[in-house]
């Protein structure tokens, strides 16, 4: 039985450059494997090199040891060899959004702690009733 990449890469679509590249992406997860895909992030398929983002240095080192192996993973799970080299960029973990503990009661302006800060609001406030 074949992958549906596989599958999809032997039809004669038209493709464009960022069907390609969407496909990369998608097929990254699946060529490195779930460990290392927790730890890196394919982005973007230029010219034919995969730019893939990896939390520091050291995975960066380590994933350049494995290229051969994960660009045979890479063809295997497209149906062709689409991406031709894999660029390993260390870039520090994002953020991710945060959500507030408790809920925060509507400012006052007691709560304001500079006095010509505080002033000001009220003013505004004034200004917005009337």
């Amino acid at each position: 039985m074949l992958r549906a990449g596989a599958l999809i890469g032997k039809l004669n679509l038209t493709r464009d450059r960022s069907d390609g590249e969407a496909r990369a992406i998608a097929a990254w997860k699946i060529a490195a494997g779930k460990k290392i895909a927790e730890h890196t992030r394919a982005t973007g398929l230029v010219r034919n090199s995969l730019i893939v983002e990896v939390e520091d240095a050291v995975w960066q080192r380590q994933l350049n040891t494995l290229r051969h192996f994960l660009l045979r993973n890479l063809a295997d799970a497209l149906g062709e060899a689409l991406v031709g080299d894999i660029d390993f960029r260390p870039v520090p973990p994002r953020r991710r959004p945060q959500r507030a503990t408790t809920a925060q009661p509507a400012a006052t302006g007691t709560q304001i702690e500079d006095p010509v800060l505080r002033l000001l609001y009220r003013q505004s406030q004034k200004r917005n009733t009337a």
